[in-house]
């Protein structure tokens, strides 16, 4: 009840109501444009293509892209040049010094950075459009009507175009909605398929491939995936942080207790998209002809490919590799002890500088390992649902492993793509944000929030 009454409120402020419509707007021009195709597309066909691929790196695309690139519309590309962009500008701040330096410039840095953004994602757009363009008027499948040079430069026109409007929705939500735009962008994209998915699995079970039991097997186990992600998205680590008394003039300022919070999962999903897009390459290197016709380097990306428990090692290794690597970019245990010494701050029981930045270090890395093994068990497990784990292929035990072990633990059952951990980490991890940031406005505005703990925010005529 409480929540539907937070929902009326939402529509009682003026701006708030204006803002969201704002953004269910745009949302919809979205929606719109993914179903715009380019010209010179035999669109059927290469939707049969990427049905056939959809557990690799192909269906990786097409859920960023909310289906957009299975329809080749000129949103195909989705957000992901711009979400590479951000990143390699990420990445970069690390060794190049003037990207530092306009990194701690606070806003006028920020904008600069920004406009940078832009610039690359245009670029990437250019050079994945021609990509794309190239591979599918040489490709033997006949995706293309009418090949030729004016196909090439009118896919990249549109394709590159598509990508900068989308790039423009999601600055647009972002500074005039409600929420993340590049986040909603994606979120949209993934809920839109959700309807199609649940179509699948009720065909299933009207066609007997399912029974009751793999149905109540999958709604519980999302329900699982669901609470579990909230749980550890929530998860964070405080540090005590005490700042002693200082007297300036007549003022004594200081003496308060505070604590420095370090999150569970302070990645997100970016680990898991690095790594899963790292052991999809070499699968795209199967359609090589050189590879095929190779025993060697076949057998090779045969063993890591999706299912296979070697796929699984790796992938895991990855997912915490990159969790490490990225937490190591955002947050610095030195400048952050020398930050806490510089302001008259201490952790009580560690003494200042090199001891505190060890202190952080070490819980920093204990919690990374958590949030990674959180990572990897949220994508491997919906993945093993998906496609199994092929451990009749092991040596020596295969056999015996075959005869004995349950048919949907080796081969999976077959769950549609769009129940994968790593779309329900989006969606959760998205709606949870734009819920709190919508709670936020609503109590400011004194009203009360989605949650009982929210509590309401009394100004002094309430009080009377």
């Amino acid at each position: 009840m409480k929540f539907f009454e937070a929902i009326a409120n939402v529509f009682k402020v003026p701006d708030l109501r204006k803002r969201l419509l704002f953004t269910l707007a745009l949302l919809a021009v979205y929606r719109l444009g993914s179903f715009i195709p380019i010209p010179g597309i035999d669109v059927d066909r290469f939707q049969n293509f990427v049905n056939q691929n959809q557990g690799g790196f192909l269906g990786y695309l097409d859920l960023f892209s909310g289906g957009s690139f299975r329809r080749l519309t000129i949103f195909a590309l989705g957000i992901m040049p711009y979400i590479t962009a951000s990143i390699i500008l990420q990445l970069l701040t690390v060794v190049v010094p003037t990207l530092e330096k306009l990194q701690k410039e606070g806003e006028i840095g920020r904008r600069k950075i920004t406009q940078w953004t832009r610039y690359l994602t245009v670029g990437l757009a250019i050079m994945q459009s021609f990509g794309i363009a190239f591979s599918l008027q040489e490709s033997s499948q006949g995706f293309v009507t009418n090949p030729g040079f004016g196909f090439i430069m009118l896919s990249m026109i549109s394709l590159t175009t598509g990508t900068a409007f989308i790039m423009w929705l999601g600055e647009q939500i972002t500074e005039r909605g409600i929420g993340n735009g590049m986040s909603l962008i994606i979120f949209t994209g993934i809920v839109v398929g959700l309807p199609r998915a649940i179509q699948e699995v009720i065909t299933k079970i009207q066609t007997g491939d399912w029974n009751a039991f793999h149905l109540i097997v999958i709604l519980a186990m999302m329900v699982c995936v669901v609470g579990f992600i909230v749980l550890v998205e929530r998860g964070e680590r405080r540090i005590p942080v005490q700042y002693a008394k200082r007297v300036i003039g007549r003022r004594m300022l200081g003496g308060q207790s505070t604590h420095l919070p370090l999150k569970v999962n302070a990645g997100g999903v970016i680990p898991v998209i690095f790594a899963s897009s790292l052991l999809a390459f070499p699968q795209t290197l199967m359609q090589v002809d050189y590879v095929k016709n190779s025993t060697v380097l076949s057998n090779m990306l045969d063993a890591i490919r999706g299912a296979q428990p070697l796929y699984y090692v790796l992938y895991t290794a990855l997912i915490i590799f990159f969790c490490f690597f990225y937490v190591s970019i955002i947050f610095n245990p030195n400048e952050a002890a020398d930050n806490m010494r510089k302001y008259g701050g201490f952790i009580p029981g560690i003494r200042p500088g090199r001891n505190t930045a060890e202190y952080m270090d070490k819980i920093l890395t204990k919690i990374t390992v958590v949030g990674g093994l959180y990572l990897s068990i949220l994508s491997l497990l919906p993945q093993i649902m998906i496609q199994g784990i092929n451990l009749q292929h092991l040596p020596l035990v295969g056999n015996w492993i075959d005869a004995h072990f349950w048919r949907w633990i080796l081969n999976g059952l077959g769950v549609t793509f769009y129940f994968g951990g790593t779309s329900l980490l989006i969606v959760v991890g998205v709606a949870m944000d734009t819920v709190n940031q919508i709670e936020a406005q609503l109590i400011m505005r004194h009203y009360e929030g989605f949650t009982p703990r929210a509590g309401r925010i009394r100004g002094r005529r309430s009080s009377i």
